[in-house]
């Protein structure tokens, strides 16, 4: 009679919020979502060559052994794409949940462990995808296989997309799936990589959400002079005037502008700092104001920086092959990162006049990831996100956030798709520890990303179960 009663005050209490109708024993789900994770590090999809199919059949079989049926579709046979859907009552348009299945590469002699063992050290999992983005791809499987076994009613399909590609030739992933099978994952909303939230004295203090992100739209310099012996001097020499235009182009201050995902984060950031940084974040527009705290945020938190413009990166040279010889061209790669709506072509016309000089030509990078509107703060799904968020972490604040990167959001964006990412909950310690994304050592918590699991099914269940 008492576990009966337990049950009835349980089912009582699930009125309040959907996802608690389901009595998931999450140390058990846990553990089976942090095995996927490890058998999907374990799985080498480093791009390129990419060979994302070896995981499609991964999650094949773990779909199929749950009765979930699954296609697949590729443009290269090794590089396919997995596409797998509860079904709803249709009532309500689709959620997607996407992942990608491929690794940027690693540096062997860098890691202490082998990249590719998914080990499990002192509550991390270690391993290249480990936060790029074989954890929200494993969260993404366990939530459809949920679901299923419990066999959730829902308002509307969810969809699992796990895409190719996306670490540099979408051509073969989610450019593939939007341009020739759009149907097969067409929502209202999405959920993504790309958030990020931050763990200060041991608690969540804020849970980004990504509703928008600027576009990588790279140029290479090409400077051209007159070649000759490296012991005569040249007023056209290749190298200088290269040189000079990187400088101008890394010295350039572009302009501040804000759009309402930056304006609403830094006015939710403004209401839990210190007066000093608070005054900053509600002043960024201030044309009194603006060059000092742009200037503080780029000594002392360059995110905050770049969310607040344009920025122009120099990154790569190329120049002369021998001590002794000047070359008659030199090249540069500047990785410039837009803001969503800049004028692309307006914006290379001023950075022709930054660096003024008719010896520099500016050849634009081929663009993969089209320019797409942000998405809503407003709508149900970004309340649910913070609702949920709330619940979860109650002395947590919900930051609409902009990421400085680039994810294949921007593709399902641009179809009208209203995106948002998530990401597991970090310790400012562990996000500047250098085992990041990209990182040698790239490492997750495990606390954390079964923390993810749950954020995802109970953002999932309250927008999407029948109520």
């Amino acid at each position: 009679m008492r576990i009966i009663s337990g049950l009835v005050f349980l089912c009582s209490m699930a009125t309040a919020t959907a996802q608690q109708s389901y009595l998931i024993d999450w140390d058990v789900a846990g553990e089976e979502a942090v095995q996927h994770l490890v058998e999907l590090v374990q799985i080498n999809t480093t791009n390129p060559p990419g060979n994302e199919t070896l995981v499609v059949e991964y999650l094949q079989a773990e779909l199929a052994a749950e009765g979930i049926q699954s296609e697949v579709f590729a443009l290269e046979e090794s590089r396919g794409n997995l596409v797998a859907r509860i079904s709803g009552n249709g009532s309500k348009r689709p959620l997607l949940i996407m992942g990608h299945t491929d690794v940027v590469g690693v540096q062997p002699e860098k890691w202490y462990a082998d990249p590719f063992s998914g080990s499990r050290e002192d509550g991390f999992i270690y391993g290249r995808g480990t936060l790029d983005d074989k954890d929200n791809l494993a969260a993404g499987l366990m939530i459809i296989k949920l679901l299923k076994r419990y066999g959730v009613a829902l308002d509307r399909d969810i969809i699992l997309l796990a895409e190719a590609g996306e670490e540099g030739t979408p051509e073969v992933g989610i450019n593939f799936m939007v341009e020739q099978h759009f149907d097969k994952i067409a929502a209202e909303y999405a959920l993504a990589e790309g958030g990020q939230s931050v763990i200060r004295d041991e608690k969540v203090n804020t849970v980004g959400i990504e509703t928008t992100e600027k576009m990588p739209r790279r140029v290479t310099l090409v400077a051209r002079g007159t070649p000759g012996h490296g012991s005569k001097p040249t007023l056209d020499n290749a190298v200088t005037i290269l040189a000079n235009a990187i400088a101008k182009a890394g010295a350039w201050e572009t302009e501040v502008r804000l759009n309402d995902t930056t304006r609403t984060y830094f006015r939710r950031m403004a209401e839990i700092s210190a007066p000093e940084d608070a005054w900053r974040y509600l002043n960024v527009e201030n044309e009194d104001e603006k060059e000092a705290i742009q200037r503080h945020f780029l000594e002392t938190f360059p995110y905050h920086y770049s969310i607040s413009r344009t920025s122009v990166v120099p990154t790569v040279i190329d120049a002369g092959f021998r001590r002794n010889v000047i070359p008659s061209e030199a090249k540069a790669i500047i990785d410039i990162r837009m803001l969503p709506d800049e004028n692309v072509e307006e914006f290379y016309a001023k950075l022709a006049q930054v660096i003024d000089d008719p010896r520099v030509e500016i050849i634009p990078e081929h663009i993969y990831r089209p320019a797409a509107p942000p998405s809503d703060i407003d709508n149900e799904m970004f309340q649910v996100l913070e609702d949920v968020a709330l619940r979860m972490y109650p002395d947590a604040t919900v930051l609409p956030i902009m990421q400085t990167g680039a994810t294949d959001m921007a593709q399902v964006r641009a179809k009208g798709v209203q995106a948002y990412g998530i990401g597991p909950a970090r310790s400012i310690e562990e996000i500047n520890s250098g085992f990041g994304a990209h990182g040698d050592n790239e490492r997750i918590e495990e606390e954390a990303f079964i923390s993810l699991v749950q954020y995802m099914w109970n953002v999932v269940i309250e927008i999407s179960a029948s109520k």
